[in-house]
């Protein structure tokens, strides 16, 4: 049992489509879970799309524009697949869903993205005599109600996972979504952005799969971002350890959920390039190795420092963080960085408008007598393994808002 996802830019086009095809016919292997995202940049899309139908604006020629787009694709496949379906569901739960919450909302809206694209892969699979079964993920991705962020069930997804997919496997492959799950109340859920790497790792861990593959349009797990970074080697080997750890500070390659449910049950992870397949890309497996690893750089842009002062009476203390970690749970943004000082705590979170104007009117509730400032729009640098000449390289003259150091990783926060 082998687990495989493959990513919006592996299947962006009809060639795209067709290489997915090759790859997944060069191996023997009778029963692949094979999980794919949305197409190409269509989540971007749909999350226009969201807001501008939550908004009550204008959205129908965004949404044509994106059907046509997946009707071209198909009709160069040769199919029929007909997505004036998948169209006619999103203006139908634009208009059922505007009085509910935006994270809910937008989870109904974006979650068509896979939808469409995992009933095209499938259709074009069995038309190239490729067997599968197309299978709804939020009938076996069991999660709670926590909008644009589910929280697996892990019970209740094994148990739906055991019955469903031994019986769909016996006759041939199956293709699944990623990203999206089911909460009790029926509504559909998302696992966070780029969650599909997620889904697999939660397919893989409750079919005690051999192992889970990745297919990236890089050769593996790069020591950095190749645009950014034209030094950048590829990293042969990780621990999951190291793994999760470049996933935590901002490694992009893999979602941050997806060593756990692996490592649990020692699965490796092998991190491949769809355009050149035959490569053995990165495996990522136990911890029970030493390896030495060069500087690894994360680049995080968009970056959101919240300056918070407690009290002007008091050192910070266990209560006022206590306090402070409550607000940022309740608005469901993660920390990035925290550096806490006598009288202040800096806290560092992605953009995110919506969440942010919620997070910042219950901060200057709670705190309006002393202070809650922010600056929006910096730099988030993360080096494992550094050393001070390439510090010094990367950072230059730059304006440093923050700065972090453990034994073996720096953070800088700067404009």
């Amino acid at each position: 049992m082998k687990v495989f996802k493959f990513g919006g830019a592996s299947v962006k086009d009809a060639a795209g489509l067709r290489n997915v095809g090759t790859i997944i016919s060069s191996f023997q292997d009778k029963d692949i879970i094979i999980v794919v995202s949305a197409i190409g940049k269509t989540t971007n899309a749909l999350e226009k799309i969201a807001v501008s139908a939550y908004e009550g604006g204008d959205y129908q020629e965004a949404l044509q524009s994106l059907i046509a787009q997946h009707t071209g694709i198909a009709a160069e496949l040769g199919l029929q697949n007909e997505f004036d379906f998948f169209g006619d569901m999103l203006v139908t739960l634009a208009g059922q869903n505007s009085h509910r919450s935006y994270p809910q909302f937008y989870d109904q809206i974006v979650s068509i993205g896979e939808l469409m694209s995992s009933s095209l892969l499938s259709q074009y699979l069995l038309s190239a005599g490729i067997a599968n079964t197309w299978v709804d993920a939020r009938e076996i991705i069991k999660t709670d109600n926590s909008w644009r962020e589910g929280q697996v069930n892990w019970e209740e997804t094994l148990k739906a996972v055991q019955n469903t997919l031994p019986a769909a496997l016996k006759s041939g492959h199956v293709v699944t979504q990623g990203f999206i799950g089911g909460a009790p109340d029926g509504f559909t859920t998302t696992l966070g952005r780029e969650g599909s790497d997620y889904t697999a790792a939660i397919l893989a861990h409750c079919t005690n799969a051999e192992g889970q593959w990745i297919w990236k349009d890089v050769p593996g797990v790069l020591s950095a971002d190749p645009k950014k970074y034209p030094d950048a080697v590829l990293l042969p080997e990780l621990t999951y350890y190291e793994a999760i750890e470049m996933t935590y500070y901002g490694a992009s390659v893999i979602h941050p959920k997806t060593i756990y449910p692996l490592q649990q049950k020692q699965i490796p992870l092998y991190v491949r390039s769809f355009l050149h397949p035959e490569e053995s890309g990165t495996v990522i497996a136990t911890d029970n190795k030493f390896i030495p690893y060069p500087a690894v750089i994360m680049h995080k842009s968009g970056q959101t420092l919240i300056s918070i002062t407690p009290s002007l009476t008091t050192f910070v203390g266990d209560m006022q963080m206590a306090n402070i970690y409550a607000i940022f749970s309740r608005h469901k943004l993660r920390i990035n960085t925290i550096q806490i000082a006598a009288q202040s705590v800096s806290i560092v979170v992605d953009y995110d408008a919506y969440l942010l104007e919620s997070l910042m009117a219950d901060l200057k509730a709670s705190y309006s007598k002393v202070g809650v400032r922010e600056n929006t729009d910096l730099q988030l640098l993360t080096v494992r393994h550094y050393n001070e000449d390439l510090l010094k390289k990367l950072m230059g003259d730059k304006k440093v808002y923050l700065e972090q150091r453990s034994r073996s990783t720096v953070q800088f926060l700067y404009e």
